[in-house]
């Protein structure tokens, strides 16, 4: 039996015995898997949820610049018994006296100078909301960079596994010549049986390497928040960029990295914090005015005790508070927002460190790979060359088994080294891309 002849029996037999999971295979291409994980992904979702807050929160309102009005009302019933003595005349006692209530007030509270806190206030707000959207962006492009590593994974291993069943066609064929060759009785049937095992080797591998293709495409589901079972095809091949140039990612990734640029907005949160602890040494005034009514019904519990009762007016002015001293308490604020202003430039600091170090080792990973590919590349066609060489003489008796074994072996491992390679260099360039923020970019 031919091999051509082998793997195409090789393939009717999945047909056959799985056709409803291959009619439900999708064609998955990079782009398509980018599409439903921006739309699906859990972590992009929440980092939005809070970009919202963030900016639902920049308001004037929120920094304390608009008064507080507040309405109270109330109405309330009562009964008492009374006794009351005197020093002339008889005690008095009254039983059963019931009293309504009813009040009412509005009430304003503005503050119209507080050391200039509300404005600090309100440009941390929005440095808040800056904050969350370089978060989302940051959340964003790590996930774009995890779908494209996990997706070219995908490919790697289904690349793989196609490596193997080119192994396996060939250890097919020698099963069939050696089948022949005994059938004439130029063989031993030792042959025959040596060939099997090979062949059996190779199909367990191919099993193995199908487990290692369905957890790829597994992670990767999990990865678009979607159904794990689901099965697709990849439609995309990996292609590295060869043009990348470590000087220009270097300068993009101190320009648009999100991560730095959140931490810039820390450094000012914090200076912001220093300011809003010495406004609070200022003065609070204030606008203060309320509108009151009050009206009351009783029976009397004497003659002096009013019948109807009501009042209503209103007040206004002015309100001052100075701190004088809270037991040293704005000093231990003051320093305190000192030191996490130290803090945060030397989270700046070592974020910018680890970020020069990762870019460093990507840039050396991506340019290694680009070399690799070029000297794997023309390995594997020698390999490959040496392999169809190596059947054609075992077919013609002129190669031992254990040869074409080796040969066999010597392709299955250069077409695996290179597939490697070129996943390392893919997930290199895609770092590089990442960390001077052009990934998203690319995307689009």
């Amino acid at each position: 039996m031919s091999p051509l002849r082998a793997a195409a029996l090789f393939l009717l037999g999945v047909v056959l015995l799985f056709p409803n999971k291959l009619a439900a295979q999708e064609q998955l291409s990079l782009q398509d898997a980018i599409r439903i994980g921006l739309q699906n992904n859990y972590d992009i979702q929440i980092a939005t949820r809070q970009e919202a807050i963030a900016e639902n929160n920049v308001t004037r309102g929120n920094a304390g610049f608009l008064p507080n009005v507040d309405a109270r009302g109330g109405r309330t019933f009562s009964e008492n018994n009374s006794r009351q003595s005197f020093q002339t005349g008889p005690d008095r006692t009254r039983n059963g006296a019931s009293s309504n209530n009813i009040n009412g007030s509005i009430n304003l509270n503005w503050t119209i100078f507080d050391g200039m806190g509300m404005f600090i206030n309100y440009e941390r707000l929005k440095a808040l909301e800056k904050s969350g959207i370089l978060f989302t962006r940051e959340t964003v492009q790590n996930t774009l960079a995890a779908i494209s590593d996990n997706y070219f994974e995908v490919v790697r291993q289904s690349q793989k596994m196609q490596a193997i069943e080119d192994a396996i066609a060939i250890s097919q064929a020698r099963v069939d010549i050696a089948q022949a060759q005994y059938e004439v009785g130029v063989s031993a049937k030792v042959e025959i049986l040596r060939a099997q095992v090979d062949f059996n080797t190779d199909r367990s591998e191919l099993l193995v390497q199908q487990e290692a293709l369905q957890n790829a495409k597994i992670n990767l589901n999990q990865l678009l928040s979607r159904d794990p079972d689901i099965d697709f095809v990849v439609t995309d091949s990996i292609v590295v960029d060869p043009n990348l140039s470590y000087k220009n990612t270097d300068a993009g990734m101190l320009a648009n990295n999100p991560l730095l640029e959140r931490l810039k907005i820390n450094r000012e949160i914090a200076n912001l914090d220093i300011k809003a602890v010495r406004a609070s040494r200022f003065p609070v005034i204030g606008v203060v005015g309320a509108y009151n009514f009050n009206r009351s019904e009783n029976e009397p519990l004497n003659e002096f005790s009013p019948l109807f009762n009501q009042n209503r007016g209103y007040n206004y002015g002015l309100s001052v508070s100075l701190p004088i001293f809270n037991g040293l308490n704005i000093n231990r604020m003051a320093q305190n927002a000192r030191i996490n202003l130290e803090s945060a430039n030397l989270e700046y600091q070592r974020q910018q460190n680890l970020l020069d170090a990762s870019l460093a080792r990507a840039y050396s990973q991506y340019s290694n790979r680009l070399q690799l590919l070029q000297l794997e590349e023309t390995n594997l066609k020698l390999a490959q060359e040496n392999a169809a060489i190596a059947l054609e003489r075992y077919r013609l008796g002129l190669l031992t088994a254990i040869e074409l074994r080796e040969a066999q072996r010597n392709q299955l491992v250069a077409e695996n080294r290179l597939i490697d390679i070129q996943f390392q260099a893919k997930a290199a360039e895609t770092e590089l891309k990442r960390i001077s923020s052009t990934l998203l970019q690319d995307s689009n």
